[in-house]
């Protein structure tokens, strides 16, 4: 059992890691859910069914985690819903323009200002490039839903975040 779950941990680390990173935009909080991830595993493991992948299960877990932390952080301290209204079309946001350190913390910022189903949907969708099926499976809804929330969040995104000529990315100043 301890190797399996060594390895369990050693294939999926990363994933859940990123996950959690994108989804919190702090990156000792995302240490600190991921390790609360595998350790619930650790607990659960017995009960996985192989009705998903064990990736899916995985990331299922790590979204649950995710919004019980956005949850209690959000009870405990005052978060501001800041409207986004900036506007720079682009079609998607490919991993390529994140080329600089900059880009990736004006990305990640943009992200986490997203409410917390549609920063599910892009952290899965668009970082990890999962399928709509295993999105839908990760964030047990319809796969109908994942595609409006996606779109959706595509198009705040992109009123977030400008490209530069350069191609790099920067929030828009309100």
């Amino acid at each position: 059992m301890e190797e399996e779950i060594q390895e369990i941990y050693r294939l999926h680390f990363e994933d859940v890691y990123h996950f959690l990173l994108y989804f919190t935009g702090n990156q000792n909080d995302a240490e600190d859910l991921t390790q609360e991830v595998f350790l619930r595993l650790i607990k659960s493991l017995r009960t996985f069914d192989h009705r998903s992948t064990l990736k899916t299960w995985i990331l299922s877990v790590a979204k649950h985690i995710a919004l019980d932390h956005y949850r209690k952080k959000r009870l405990i301290s005052w978060f501001p819903d800041r409207l986004l209204n900036r506007l720079q079309a682009q079609d998607g946001l490919p991993e390529e323009l994140l080329s600089g350190k900059e880009e990736r913390q004006e990305l990640m910022q943009a992200i986490t200002m997203l409410k917390p189903a549609y920063r599910s949907v892009i952290i899965l969708r668009a970082i990890k490039e999962l399928s709509i099926k295993e999105t839908a499976e990760i964030l047990d809804c319809k796969e109908s839903k994942v595609k409006v929330d996606y779109h959706r969040a595509l198009k705040l995104l992109q009123q977030t975040l400008s490209v530069t000529p350069e191609g790099g990315l920067h929030c828009v100043p309100e």
